[in-house]
């Protein structure tokens, strides 16, 4: 079953930028916190929230590993690879 969604989740993430993903993830919760969807809609747009959960997280992943800080070391611009908030030392040296 995962390699059905494949492919979907492949043209999900050709279609969507991380903006477009999460204004429809946005309108998503609005719609299931409202509660006025029947039982088995609301299981869909829960499944399709994941799945636009995920790609924005794949998508931000994407992002940092391309982010480099440029930092001063030294007299000499430095570039090094963005590092997460759980990464922060590794910045501070």
């Amino acid at each position: 079953m995962a390699k059905k969604n494949q492919p979907e989740q492949a043209q999900l993430e050709a279609e969507l930028n991380f903006e477009e993903a999460m204004n429809q993830l946005e309108e998503i919760v609005r719609h299931l916190e409202r509660g006025e969807v029947p039982l088995e809609q609301a299981i869909e747009l829960f499944q399709q929230g994941m799945k636009l959960s995920q790609l924005c997280g794949r998508k931000l992943s994407q992002v940092e590993r391309k982010i480099e800080m440029i930092v001063e070391e030294d007299g000499e611009a430095v570039k090094r690879p963005f590092h997460s908030p759980e990464g922060e030392g590794d910045l501070l040296g």
